[in-house]
């Protein structure tokens, strides 16, 4: 961390339920107070957030022009629509020190770019303070003890909205039943009077969200989406409570009191389960970011065990991992043998094996009994945290249609405040008493947040879909290329093949059996790094052989290996001229190994680059998409055509230099075609950046590839595929979502003006048109199983 990204001394921590401010702190009305983490608490002002310790988990620093710039990675509260996102990034544009502000509205996510020698983030969370909104670190805002806060609060308004509601509706029941005169006037009116007390809740608790968003607004001369709902509130309040003072002053003597407490309810109920889908929508990126245990058992010098905070973990240490504990850093396993669930980082859905000495990689669960680790990485070192960085970076890009729908979106609303106040004066003159319910109506029912949730809240979604497959997303954008795409070009070596060799022909003299062969070779194999001594060596393992008496090992290199038996001859694996054999036909086609022994030629192993189990058929399933498949390899055209051949491709090129292979790339996109490139991400940045889209596979991809649009961590070329589908579903869901908020508008819009639709209705329909689209969008979640 750069030193000169704090100015401020850390902050007292002390371990415990409560814990006291530092001497001198002022607890402004908008701060970041009573911070927890794990066991530990903390009471201070906007300053914690520049402790160099907090930093490390949610800011990191970055290469800029002239210097270095910190980039932050912070969750807003108190957001409820795109507008909010659009406050919060005016607030911070133009600050000193600012150089980039961007809000995500669905995931609520702010990404900030400053720059520490001139500012400090506690000053940029002060003035986002102040506006009404709070700064909060992404592990703090998704614990579980800050979502329950926020549930339950917006549990209790809804049940004080839906229990007036019905207190309400019963006393102006009787006014729709009975007739004209049937009700004394005095009971008439302490029904009026009932109904206002119990409507006070209703307006100055349980729409305390809606007033509050809008006044923030409103305050920097802006007009937000609870803009118009707060002015029908009130409006429909004062002019309810004016009739109920005085029933013959000029607001005539009807009351709205029952529509009032209904559409509150309706509209918090809506937005109670729009937050909860959204945080399904967004909480497969999140549990996926906050697998990390918050704290850990480390071993002590004595061979006891205590708990530490996962930053002070360093390289080295021991640590306890209990069963179904993520793994708090990359380390080695210092017991015997370990079941490790790796899905968030292969994409594979089974547990894997790891024994004494093997890697475990944090982010990963143990499945069977405590072990212990020696850490070896920990921090923004592990593979995990680059991970999470992608995914962090997915998370908080606006696609190209979010940021239409949000610029439409503001235009919108002015044109709906005079829509509804032109609606109010044209009633007032054929109906003053229905003038108010019209303008209360319209203001309602045409608040654009189907429109602003239509596009992200899917692509998130997808995004979450995918991760738990084992594939990143680093922009949300690229769904919407890969949607369109027509053609696919693979890499081989990597890609459609293992980047090692395999056996695929074993000749043997006469009289010697394949076993006997593979005892022989592998004995020899053993001992070499060679990738033809690997493929042997694996051969042998996998075949079950017991291997051959050798010793005197040697390596020749560029040649190949030799040894003696025990009963002091030579036996020598590799060339034909370091074994003393003729060479045979076809040789250079592809690699040929051989094994010699005092009698001469022993056996022959010709190896091959193993192709991916489900390459072929992923080709396949691309052709049934309408897709065509070209590869392009730097390799001879006979190995690549045999590739090629195996999977199915419609095109090989071969012998392809790097500037071949992006002019190629190029040629195809002259041709109209829109193409995605999918390469092993070491060796193909070139043509992975200038295609339409991009993957990247392998497990290097995350550390290595920086030009991917997709990485498949587990390497299968299936994944592509299921990707591409995934992406033309998630259009689709784009387009019906964006043509259900249009229509709904066209539709409602008429109607509330025509007086067809009364306040109730409006806030009914508002609130179903952005679970709708929040719905409709959770279903692309449910695509990946």
């Amino acid at each position: 961390m750069n030193p000169a990204v704090s100015a401020v001394p850390p902050q007292r921590w002390r371990t415990g339920a409560a814990s006291e401010a530092p001497q001198g702190a002022a607890a402004p009305a908008s701060g970041w107070l009573g911070l927890q983490r794990g066991s530990l608490t903390v009471t201070d002002d906007f300053a914690v957030l520049d402790d160099p310790a907090e930093q490390e988990v949610f800011t990191r620093v970055v290469d800029a022009d002239g210097g270095t710039e910190a980039e932050s990675l912070l969750v807003v509260q108190g957001m409820h629509c795109a507008a909010c996102a659009d406050a919060v990034e005016s607030v911070l544009d133009g600050l000193p020190g600012m150089r980039h502000a961007r809000v995500h509205a669905a995931s609520r996510r702010l990404t900030l770019r400053w720059d520490p020698s001139q500012t400090q983030l506690s000053r940029l969370a002060r003035a986002v303070g102040e506006a009404g909104y709070r700064l909060l670190p992404m592990q703090q805002a998704l614990s579980v003890s800050e979502r329950q806060r926020e549930t339950r609060q917006a549990l209790w308004r809804l049940f004080v909205a839906g229990f007036c509601m019905m207190q309400v509706m019963m006393y102006a029941w009787p006014a729709y039943v009975s007739a004209p005169g049937d009700i004394p006037p005095d009971i008439v009116q302490l029904l009026r009077w009932a109904s206002w007390v119990i409507s006070l809740p209703v307006v100055f608790f349980a729409s305390g969200p809606f007033f509050a968003s809008a006044w923030r607004d409103l305050r920097r001369a802006r007009v937000g989406m609870d803009t118009p709902v707060s002015i029908g509130i009130l409006v429909t309040f004062l002019a309810s409570s004016a009739a109920t003072f005085d029933p013959t002053g000029p607001w005539g003597d009807e009351v709205w009191f029952d529509s009032l407490t209904m559409f509150v309810f309706f509209l918090l109920g809506g937005r109670y389960l729009e937050h909860k889908a959204r945080d399904r929508t967004a909480g497969a990126l999140d549990e996926l970011m906050n697998r990390l245990p918050q704290v850990c058992d480390r071993q002590r010098s004595d061979g006891g065990y205590e708990s530490v905070s996962l930053r002070r973990l360093r390289a080295g240490d021991a640590v306890r991992v209990r069963a179904g504990q993520a793994f708090p850093a990359d380390g080695a396993l210092l017991d015997a043998v370990a079941l490790v669930d790796e899905a968030l980082l292969t994409g594979e859905s089974h547990p894997v094996t790891r024994e004494h000495g093997q890697a475990v990689v944090a982010g990963s669960f143990n499945l069977g009994g405590p072990v212990r680790v020696r850490v070896l990485r920990t921090g923004a070192d592990t593979r995990f945290a680059q991970i999470v960085r992608l995914m962090e970076q997915a998370s908080v890009e606006k696609p190209r249609w979010a940021v239409l729908a949000d610029r439409v979106a503001a235009p919108f609303l002015v044109l709906v405040l005079l829509a509804a106040a032109a609606a109010g004066v044209y009633w007032w003159q054929i109906d003053h008493t229905q003038a108010l319910a019209v303008a209360v109506a319209v203001l309602i029912v045409t608040c654009p947040c189907a429109l602003s949730l239509a596009t992200p809240a899917a692509m998130l979604s997808s995004a979450g879909a995918l991760a738990r497959r084992g594939v990143l997303v680093r922009r949300l954008q690229a769904f919407e290329t890969l949607a369109r795409i027509d053609a696919v070009v693979f890499d081989k070596t990597g890609t459609l093949t293992h980047d090692r060799l395999e056996l695929h022909e074993l000749l043997t003299r006469e009289g010697v059996s394949r076993e006997q062969a593979l005892a022989l070779a592998g004995a020899l194999a053993e001992g070499s790094l060679h990738p033809a001594s690997r493929a042997i060596a694996s051969e042998a393992d996998s075949a079950g052989v017991s291997l051959a008496a050798l010793a005197g090992h040697q390596e020749r290199a560029g040649q190949g290996m030799q040894a003696l038996r025990a009963d002091g001859s030579w036996v020598r694996l590799g060339s034909a001229a370091f074994c003393g054999v003729s060479p045979q036909a076809g040789e250079g086609d592809a690699p040929l190994v051989h094994l010699s022994d005092a009698h001469g030629w022993f056996a022959s192993f010709r190896l091959r680059e193993g192709v991916r189990a489900d390459a072929a058929q992923a080709v396949s399933a691309l052709r049934t998409l309408g897709v065509q498949t070209w590869l392009l390899s730097g390799d001879r055209v006979t190995a690549a055509l045999q590739v090629g051949q195996a999977v199915g491709v419609d095109h090989v090129v071969g012998e392809a230099s790097p500037e071949r292979k992006l002019a190629e790339l190029i040629a195809l996109q002259g041709r109209g075609l829109t193409v995605a490139m999918v390469g092993d991400g070491l060796n193909d940045g070139p043509v992975l950046a200038r295609a339409d889209t991009s993957f990247a596979l392998g497990h290097a991809a995350p550390l290595a590839q920086a030009q991917s649009d997709f990485i498949v961590q587990g390497g299968q070329v299936m994944d592509v595929v299921r990707t591409l589908t995934q992406a033309r579903a998630t259009l689709r869901t784009v387009r019906q979502n964006l043509a259900w908020a249009a229509g709904y508008n066209v539709v409602s819009v008429p109607l509330a003006l025509a007086g067809f639709m009364p306040p109730s209705l409006a806030g009914l329909g508002m609130a179903a048109s952005s679970l709708l689209v929040v719905g409709n969008a959770l279903r692309l979640a449910r695509l990946e199983r």
